[in-house]
């Protein structure tokens, strides 16, 4: 009974906190970070792994209509967009108020014998940011008395699942509700990737970035405690592996990441630069960095750097010889090395090193059958797409999916592809240049097959491994304070959001990293990935 007090009490904590923090905009940018981490994080990280495993592939496809069905729907109806809003606002509470059913069951089952008190705990602190979303998003659109029901109403429906004991819990189990569960946690998504009403004024000039960035660390710290008690009640065994083997990469990439940001500041120092004059030097940076050759000599062995190279030097040729410019370019440089190397490449990498990292942790599976080459190679087309890869973040997702023991030409076609194939640079080309780039790409995977088999050239102790991952993490959250973390996630996108006047005011500030940003697992790792290795593909051109 003291477990359901206390959730109750977490719920009513969130408008207190409201109420404090929407006094000023730099503590209204804070409380945005908060949430925006926070419960998007719960989602990917705690709840979709589990619709996964419970749904398979199918139920991405929910979350993924969920997810972009409103945005499609606003943007074909500009009329309705606002009742698309609210709509997709709905289903968002009412999945919220179902999930808090199995809340007060989950306490239930952490009082029985044998069940760790932390899985109620887990539930009590994971509502703190549910209250204060609740809040954030609904008062300013429905006013107090509105949102004050919502509130009610979980509590009263936790109550529910903590009396209701088991009968009720084995009929919204998740195996009958996963693809209901799986659209409505995609529409969960829409609401907090767009700032609610009335927020996208307060900071034209992004002075409380700062501010947004401290939220979203605090949101950060709460998601990690939550993970370190995310055990017993519920069966999170690839759950939890899938956490452990994030932080393994994590702790093998992090050295080599380093010493490629290392490389990015000397070369910079001796004047190569992603402003030079010769647009061959330009898309050499953008393909290869050179920092990301680091990665992939180190990490997956000299021959795949090797050829990496070898057709880095092809692709950049080509694509100066057909004068194709290179979209998103650096518009601002540093005068200082180091400055560039550990400041302006990490802003510009960061998102998408965390991305590749969950990308492969949701796609490596063993819920999503992906072990046919040809269709390995259809869904990183997929993702390449709509965004606009760093050679850094390429390197580092073909090291995760060497890891998950995907084919060779899956491993091969992130490192000399996904920098560029991406819809805003292909727009950029003739018919015949990319015909011309998709020929060189398919013949050099045809290639790849000839290759040796990737292996990591150093293993480094633990200790160094750890350290390394802490100097990371600090050069990360640098910058997520420096940019805000929806400026800081914007980078995946492949257009630059435009602010969507609505009526209702919510400005759709898109962070697409989100949905990614899960932290989930397939089942394998491989002993080659405790070595750490050096990271070299700097994404100094995301561009």
């Amino acid at each position: 009974m003291l477990y359901l007090l206390a959730s109750c009490i977490a719920l009513l904590i969130g408008p207190l906190f409201y109420r404090y923090f929407s006094s000023g905009s730099g503590l209204q940018k804070g409380l945005d970070g908060f949430i925006f981490v926070s419960l998007g994080g719960l989602v990917l990280i705690h709840i979709l792994p589990e619709l996964l495993e419970h749904g398979g592939l199918l139920a991405i496809v929910f979350v993924v209509l969920g997810l972009w069905g409103p945005t499609a729907s606003e943007r074909l109806f500009h009329r309705y967009s606002e009742i698309t809003h609210n709509l997709t606002l709905s289903l968002g509470i009412g999945g919220l108020l179902l999930h808090t059913i199995t809340d007060g069951g989950a306490m239930v089952l952490a009082q029985q014998d044998g069940n760790s008190s932390l899985l109620a705990l887990g539930v009590i602190l994971h509502r703190l940011p549910v209250g204060l979303a609740i809040w954030w998003l609904l008062k300013p659109q429905v006013g107090t008395r509105w949102a004050s029901l919502v509130l009610v109403a979980m509590m009263l429906l936790t109550g529910v699942g903590y009396f209701a004991g088991e009968q009720l819990l084995s009929q919204l189990s998740l195996d009958n509700t996963v693809y209901l569960q799986a659209f409505v946690t995609g529409s969960i998504l829409h609401v907090v990737l767009h700032q609610p009403h009335g927020q996208h004024d307060t900071d034209k000039q992004g002075q409380y970035e700062y501010q947004a960035g401290i939220g979203s660390l605090l949101g950060i710290g709460l998601l990690i405690v939550l993970l370190l008690m995310d055990s017993g009640g519920h069966d999170h065994a690839h759950h939890d592996h899938s956490t452990e083997q994030l932080t393994t990469w994590l702790m093998t990439i992090a050295p080599v990441l380093l010493l490629s940001y290392a490389a990015a500041a000397l070369r910079f120092q001796l004047g190569l630069t992603p402003q030079d004059n010769s647009l061959a030097r330009r898309w050499f940076q953008r393909l290869a960095g050179p920092e990301a050759l680091v990665l992939s000599a180190l990490l997956l062995g000299p021959w795949l750097a090797l050829f990496q190279l070898l057709v880095v030097f092809i692709m950049s040729a080509y694509l100066a010889h057909a004068r194709v410019e290179i979209t998103d370019p650096h518009s601002k440089l540093p005068h200082n090395a180091l400055r560039f190397g550990f400041a302006h490449l990490v802003d510009r990498s960061a998102p998408w090193v965390l991305l590749s990292l969950v990308l492969v942790n949701l796609i490596g599976h063993p819920s999503v059958p992906l072990s046919n080459p040809m269709l390995q190679i259809a869904v990183l087309l997929l993702v390449f797409l709509p965004m606009r890869f760093c050679n850094l973040g390429a390197a580092v997702l073909s090291i995760a999916l060497a890891y998950s023991g995907w084919s060779p030409i899956a491993i091969i076609l992130p490192l000399i592809a996904a920098p560029v194939l991406n819809i805003a640079q292909l727009k950029l080309m003739s018919w015949p240049q990319r015909g011309v780039l998709l020929t060189i790409i398919a013949v050099s995977l045809v290639a790849a097959l000839k290759l040796p088999m990737w292996f990591s050239l150093v293993t480094l102790p633990e200790a160094i491994n750890l350290a390394a991952l802490l100097v990371l993490s600090g050069l990360f959250a640098a910058s997520l304070l420096r940019l805000g973390p929806r400026k800081f996630l914007r980078r995946l996108m492949m257009l630059k959001p435009a602010t969507h006047g609505h009526k209702h005011g919510h400005a759709h500030a898109h962070a697409s990293a989100t949905e990614t940003a899960h932290s989930h697992g397939h089942g394998h790792t491989h002993s080659h990935q405790s070595g750490g290795h050096s990271h070299s593909d700097v994404n100094k051109h995301h561009h």
